[in-house]
């Protein structure tokens, strides 16, 4: 069985990896440790504390402890504010560096999104942020590098992500149909801290496309790095198929 590492930022809706392992069942093995948040804020400078290299090196350790179990086949930073805040480059430069330390295919929640869009064939998409607005326009920024146009931005202005995992059922739905756009070919809810796994199937019933969120692309990118070729039902349209073999990433600091 393929154990897949996740390096998750404090403590918020880290719960929708057991949700999703119950819908994967046993064929991979999805294991979450937590890095340091040493403040929990939607802000430009603690974002990019929490994806400094010293604290993703931290996380790795972490995964590798034997008591654990055997080693991972891919690792992921579970986080798309805390590696978009980087830019292309330097988020391109933090995923370089965890495979490093990882030894081991690894990416970020922030190309999660731009590969699960390409495997949708999307290029024009809606975002439903939590955050604030400075914070959601950097990954609008992060998006138009490979090639994705947002035809509409809608943000709640949160700012922690302890807030953002509160939110229940009743209140994503509405986020989600509330940030849509007729033009939009799919929905990106694009925050981890965001819980959302237990209701994609109905998020995409409601909204009639795709939608696409962080904790979701986060795994499914984890298992298409470790070659899992399997498809699944009740996580949403992007898991339908088997994650086939993508065309490569842009060059750092290259638009698609």
């Amino acid at each position: 069985m393929r154990s897949i590492g996740f390096l998750y930022p404090g403590y918020s809706a880290e719960d929708d990896y057991p949700t999703a392992q119950k819908l994967i069942g046993d064929s991979a093995e999805l294991r979450l440790v937590h890095t340091v948040m040493r403040e929990d804020a939607h802000r430009v400078d603690a974002l990019l504390d929490i994806g400094s290299d010293d604290v993703l090196a931290d996380g790795v350790r972490a995964l590798a402890d034997p008591a654990a179990g055997p080693g991972c086949a891919s690792v992921i930073w579970a986080c798309t504010s805390g590696s978009f805040v980087f830019g292309w480059d330097g988020a391109s430069a933090q995923v370089e560096a965890l495979r490093e330390v990882a030894g081991a295919p690894a990416s970020s929640t922030s190309f999660a999104f731009t590969d699960a869009a390409a495997r949708l064939g999307v290029t024009q998409v809606a975002v439903a942020a939590t955050y604030p607005d400075d914070v959601a326009e950097r990954f609008v920024t992060f998006l138009a590098a490979a090639g994705i146009s947002v035809v509409r931005l809608s943000t709640l202005g949160i700012v922690t992500a302890a807030e953002v995992g509160t939110l229940g059922r009743d209140r994503v739905l509405e986020v989600a149909a509330a940030g849509d756009h007729p033009d939009a070919e799919a929905v990106l809810l694009p925050d981890t801290a965001l819980h959302t796994m237990a209701w994609l199937d109905e998020l995409e019933l409601r909204l009639g496309k795709p939608v696409l969120t962080a904790n979701q692309v986060s795994i499914w990118q984890g298992l298409r790095l470790a070659g899992d070729r399997t498809a699944r039902r009740g996580l949403g349209r992007l898991f339908t198929e088997p994650p086939a073999e993508l065309p490569p990433a842009p060059a750092p600091g290259a638009p698609a």
